[in-house]
């Protein structure tokens, strides 16, 4: 298992490509809060309901001078169409050689009905503006996570 970033490290930087094929980087937030999530994939029940739960808690996060930005290893077009398809109101960056989902130890071994893979762990990162990571929640539950993360912020 790579090693999980805990609260106190810096958060890593990267650039990936969001849904319109520009160029994001976390330090182009540098200043606001960032809620980091790591999500398996586009347009399956888990996830989707992740994306949306974030997107409706979008002004919320707003206030508190947060952005919420979800990566998964989908591609920029399969983003672009889960957007318009829920009216998602959340960042997705496309990280199709799960460079950054392993950067930030998301990447890992997983088991379903006994058989082994590798996959995306539902992990979320809270970086305050600095780019300290803050708080980590690992194999997240996605009911009620999102109101979760905008407590902590």
């Amino acid at each position: 298992m790579p090693n999980m970033l805990k609260p106190g490290d810096t958060a890593p930087a990267f650039t990936l490509n969001n849904a319109q094929s520009k160029p994001v980087s976390l330090s182009d937030f540098a200043g606001h809060w960032v809620v980091l999530y790591f999500y398996p994939k586009d347009n399956t029940s888990g996830c989707t309901k992740e994306a949306k739960e974030f997107s409706a808690l979008r002004s919320e996060f707003k206030k508190k001078k947060a952005l919420v930005i979800g990566i998964s290893p989908d591609s920029e077009a399969s983003h672009a169409e889960f957007i318009k398809k829920h009216d998602l109101a959340v960042e997705l960056l496309s990280d199709p050689d799960k460079k950054v989902c392993n950067l930030y130890g998301a990447w890992r071994k997983k088991t379903m009905a006994g058989r082994q893979y590798m996959g995306v762990v539902r992990t979320t990162f809270l970086i305050d503006p600095e780019g300290t990571i803050v708080r980590v929640w690992e194999k997240v539950r996605v009911k009620g996570h999102a109101d979760e993360v905008l407590r902590a912020c």
